[in-house]
C-alpha cells in the first residue's frame, strides 16, 4: 500500500485534481475542504503527509498548522502548504511554523509529484 496523503483545499477542483494525480501514482488520499473537517478525520486516516491550503474559511491553514504542530498525536506528521500565496513573507512564515515545503498555486502534475517525492525522500532518511 502507498503512503496516505491528506489534502486540505477549499477549492474543490484542486482537490480533485491532486487526488487524481496522487492516486494514480499509488498514493492513498484523503481530502477534507476545510481546517475542522481534517482535524477530525485525522484520528482514523493517519496520514504520512498533510497537504494543507493557506486561505480557507473558517480556521485558515496557519492555524490549523499550529494546532498541528502544537499537538503530541500530530506533531510528527509533516505538513505542506499548498497555497496560492505566492510573496516571499509567506513563505518564510510556512517554514518558521513548521512546514516541511511550500507548495505554490498553480503548479503542475510532476512539480507536485516531486515535491511529495522529494518530501518523503527526506523523511525517510531521518528515520
Amino acid at each position: 500500500m502507498g503512503k496516505k496523503i491528506f489534502i486540505v483545499d477549499d477549492e474543490p477542483d484542486i482537490l480533485d485534481f491532486c487526488k487524481l494525480v496522487l492516486e494514480t501514482e499509488g498514493f492513498e488520499i484523503q481530502t477534507a475542504s476545510n481546517g475542522l473537517d481534517l482535524i477530525k478525520e485525522l484520528p482514523s486516516f493517519k496520514p504520512d503527509l498533510i497537504l494543507l491550503d493557506v486561505m480557507m474559511p473558517d480556521m485558515d491553514g496557519w492555524e490549523v498548522l499550529r494546532m498541528l504542530n502544537n499537538d503530541d498525536r500530530y506533531d510528527k506528521i509533516p505538513i505542506a502548504m499548498l497555497t496560492a500565496k505566492t510573496q516571499a513573507k509567506d513563505k518564510i512564515l510556512g517554514i518558521q511554523e513548521g512546514a516541511i515545503d511550500y507548495i505554490t498555486k498553480p503548479f503542475a502534475p510532476d512539480e507536485l509529484l516531486e515535491r511529495i517525492e522529494k518530501i518523503f525522500s527526506h523523511i525517510d532518511t531521518d528515520k
